[in-house]
């Protein structure tokens, strides 16, 4: 056996205690894709200061991370949730290998467009290419996902994201350039998914590689509401942070995106209860067991819930000291410049309360194969937010970019919700009409 597939069995391991293996490792995984989200850019500004902190940010978690759902295809549900194998795991990567392609040149062009210096053009193409590179890797981890291996897609984001990290801070720190630093981390980002992703998914027998143009255009027809949705979706959840951009400095947006670091916390410990129970909410909803599906949902959403009211808590009782504190880890030339948020603070914590029940209602829409639902209630949450967003950033700053974050997320949920609780309505009564013709 050869060292690269020694490798691979390793990371593969024993097949026991899989299910707990796969709990474990989708926390840590995510838990760690959440935290660099989280606290790349606030090292950034201590390191090279707040304009480069705030362009990072932008180009991190903000066009970046747009341009990584272009590549990312919104496949990840449907991918996960093809029980039945519809499409082989070739036919996938085929189809993520053309839409990495239409991302990079997707983000060339926009920044060719708008007008920014070299410099900036420069890092934020470089993200770009780091999140795209993302997105390749998350074929990879879908597949691992949908043959029952979700502690290697855990793994897979754990190391990829502790190795390029460990690089981009690595070379920032030591030449306190922001450019070579995401030159560094494209290429350890790369280096990641060859060891933790390609190397170890040839080890896996119920994998099928092969893969057929043909299938290109069903697979794009089949998942193109649910692309446009959540590039749809990644804009309104970021309105307010493209109209800091365009109406403010580049400083606002490091600071605003401080601010909303909470965000990622919440969604991750949405994610924790959300992930290892889809394939679950699948089954149940495939088989025709309703109740089990309703009873399984009420209890994520009254978990998620809780936890965000939790969340909101926090933010109200201590959100000041902890921005204090924020600002001294910053260093002495950030003093008061995050406190005065503690209200944009609360309310983008709250906001993010109300995306992570979009979120379970969201996959819920994936899982009755409503993308139509989805994708209208995207397009008319994305004209108010065009609308919305910059209008309240003009008038109100930072503290208005929280309220139209705020605003938006309470619409979108309400909107998620309705329509889920309706299509099952709908097609529980479907089902019953169905089997009474069979019994007649």
């Amino acid at each position: 056996m050869n060292p690269v597939d020694r490798w691979a069995d390793f990371l593969i391991g024993a097949a026991l205690n899989r299910e707990k293996k796969n709990i474990v490792w989708n926390m840590v995984g995510s838990f760690c894709y959440a935290f660099a989200s989280m606290v790349l850019s606030f090292l950034v500004m201590r390191i090279v200061g707040e304009d480069e902190g705030g362009i990072f940010a932008f180009g991190y978690s903000t066009f970046g991370q747009q341009m990584f759902i272009v590549a990312y295809f919104g496949l990840r549900p449907f991918q996960i949730t093809d029980g039945k194998g519809e499409y082989r795991f070739g036919d996938y990567l085929l189809h993520r290998i053309l839409t990495c392609a239409a991302a990079l040149l997707a983000g060339a062009g926009f920044l060719l467009l708008n007008g920014y210096s070299a410099k900036k053009a420069s890092v934020i193409f470089l993200l770009v290419c780091y999140k795209v590179i993302d997105g390749f890797a998350d074929v990879y981890e879908s597949e691992f996902q949908r043959n029952g291996h979700l502690h290697l897609t855990g793994k897979s984001n754990t190391f990829r994201t502790l190795l390029s990290v460990t690089v981009f801070l690595t070379v920032l720190t030591a030449g306190r350039s922001l450019l070579t630093a995401c030159a560094a981390a494209v290429a350890a980002q790369a280096a990641g998914v060859l060891f933790f992703d390609a190397a170890v998914i040839r080890r896996l027998p119920s994998v099928d590689p092969g893969r057929s143009a043909a299938r290109l255009w069903p697979l794009t027809r089949a998942a193109v509401l649910l692309f446009l949705s959540v590039f749809l979706d990644f804009y309104i959840f970021s309105a307010a942070k493209y109209a800091i951009d365009a109406h403010m400095d580049d400083a606002a947006s490091g600071y605003f995106n401080v601010i909303f670091m909470p965000t990622s916390v919440i969604n991750l410990a949405a994610g924790f209860v959300i992930r290892p129970v889809l394939t679950y909410l699948t089954d149940y909803w495939m088989e025709g067991n309703y109740r089990a599906f309703r009873q399984m949902l009420v209890r994520i959403s009254a978990l998620i819930g809780g936890l965000s009211v939790l969340a909101v808590g926090l933010a109200w009782g201590i959100g000041r000291p902890v921005l204090g504190i924020m600002e001294t880890l910053l260093g002495d030339a950030y003093a008061g410049s995050l406190v005065r948020y503690h209200m944009p603070f609360v309310l983008v914590v709250l906001g993010g309360g109300f995306y992570a029940v979009l979120n379970l209602y969201y996959y819920v829409l994936v899982i009755l194969r409503r993308q139509d639902v989805i994708f209208g209630i995207y397009a008319v949450m994305t004209a108010a937010a065009a609308i919305l967003a910059p209008e309240m950033v003009r008038k109100g700053g930072i503290r208005g970019a929280a309220w139209a974050y705020l605003i938006l997320m309470v619409v979108m949920a309400a909107g998620f919700v309705g329509g889920a609780v309706n299509r099952m309505a709908a097609g529980e009564k479907a089902a019953r009409l169905g089997q009474e013709r069979k019994t007649e």
